[in-house]
């Protein structure tokens, strides 16, 4: 195991919003004995404290790491989102502090795309409707408007990594797939590419969203669209609720000329049990409501709880910032016999020089360097034969260079 300049046991862990004990058991392995847990999210004022007294924070998507907390946290060394989306987390402040944000893009992609054909199936055979019906004492047993999803069409906004699995399922259920994405993507399957969003719009029984929250996706489904799609058709949102418009699809609900939606993600979400949650979908029949949980199962708990802390660990014992959101990317290999030196920096010219020059002066031997850059952020790595005495000793000369944001030292 790498020895680091920081003890692993001094390096303190805050783990908040219940993330799977995975990931916990994962640090404890490593040799991270000295973790704070949580259940829940913590209060703004208290958040900031404990934020400003951790090496690392692993958060899910309730706490939220605004610049404040962020520029206050002076021995933060690296962000765990154990959840798809980092949109919690000021990732510029968190870079310009030297901070690389990791997230898990992929662990709960089978968990999405197994909600959405599940809501395309009830969708389809107007479940929602009689199942209020039968609530309210009715008995709706007429197979009017109910229809198998064999031989329909789904629309896949967003053909990535839940988009082309929820595509792969659907055609193991009969359906024909069209999918469309702003860059060219390999078709899976039988699926095919729609030539517009408007094509895809106005020929697909059923539409799913699997796009990021951007400022190019934002609202991108509004009354316009909506117009387009089939009467009839259905809309899914299992993506990020800034992409749908609420009220224009509630008026294309009640006037009937959608049958159907399911929607899992709003503009506006509570932050907890004790909020109220106000949309103007609550109380339509033909609509299935559920609180952001598409990618909450267990197993992807499970696989998010390590794929998180493995990319956390790694960072901190070896340097290695490889699918960082917001940080140049380096895959470092091991570094047996050598001691390493990372060195976080302003992506300016004249740092790399000054860099290079300190060890041009030193009495020791580069064994290899490796560097990055990313918008305001550099990020060069250099290993070196050189006693511990000698590495502290560059590493303090490191902190020194003017534009330096953090330095660390792994033996």
């Amino acid at each position: 195991m790498t020895k680091t300049s920081f003890p692993r046991k001094d390096i303190k862990v805050l783990l908040l919003e219940g993330v799977s004990q995975t990931a916990v058991e994962s640090f404890r392995k490593a040799g991270y004995t000295n973790i704070e847990y949580h259940e829940k999210s913590l209060p703004e004022a208290e958040l900031a404290k404990a934020v400003s007294e951790a090496h690392m924070v692993g958060v899910r998507s309730r706490s939220y790491l605004t610049a404040d907390v962020l520029n206050n946290a002076r021995r933060l060394m690296a962000v765990g989102c154990f959840c798809i989306g980092t949109n919690q987390v000021d990732l510029d402040t968190a870079a310009i502090n030297g901070i690389p944000v990791f997230n898990a893009p992929y662990s709960n992609t089978r968990s999405v795309a197994e909600l959405v054909i599940a809501e395309s199936v009830l969708l389809v055979r107007r479940i929602p409707e009689k199942n209020m019906a039968c609530h309210r004492g009715d008995w709706l047993k007429s197979s009017e408007g109910s229809y198998e999803l064999r031989g329909k069409t789904l629309g896949i906004i967003g053909y990535g990594h839940i988009g082309t699995q929820v595509g792969v399922l659907a055609e193991a259920m009969g359906m024909h797939v069209l999918y469309y994405d702003i860059e060219p993507k390999l078709a899976m399957g039988n699926a095919h590419p729609a030539d517009s969003l408007g094509d895809l719009l106005s020929v697909s029984d059923i539409v799913t969203l699997h796009v990021p929250q951007t400022e190019q996706t934002k609202w991108m489904i509004g009354a316009a669209e909506l117009r387009r799609m089939k009467r009839g058709a259905m809309l899914i949102n299992a993506s990020r609720g800034t992409v749908v418009e609420i009220d224009p699809l509630a008026e294309a609900l009640k006037s009937g000329h959608l049958s159907g939606a399911a929607v899992d993600v709003f503009p506006k979400e509570p932050k907890g049990k004790d909020e109220a949650f106000v949309s103007a979908l609550v109380g339509l029949d033909n609509v299935i409501l559920t609180p952001h949980i598409g990618g909450s199962t267990q197993e992807a708990q499970h696989n998010i709880g390590l794929e998180v802390s493995a990319k956390l660990i790694r960072y901190s014992d070896n340097g290695s910032t490889l699918s960082s959101v917001n940080f140049p990317e380096v895959m470092l290999p091991e570094h047996p016999g050598s001691s390493r030196l990372l060195h976080i920096h302003q992506n300016r010219p004249g740092v790399l020089k000054q860099v290079n020059d300190l060890f041009a002066q030193s009495d020791v031997n580069v064994n290899a360097q490796y560097l990055r850059t990313r918008g305001k952020v550099g990020y060069v790595v250099i290993d070196v034969q050189a006693s511990e005495t000698q590495a502290r000793e560059l590493k303090d000369k490191l902190s020194a260079i003017d534009g330096t944001l953090k330095t660390r030292l792994l033996y």
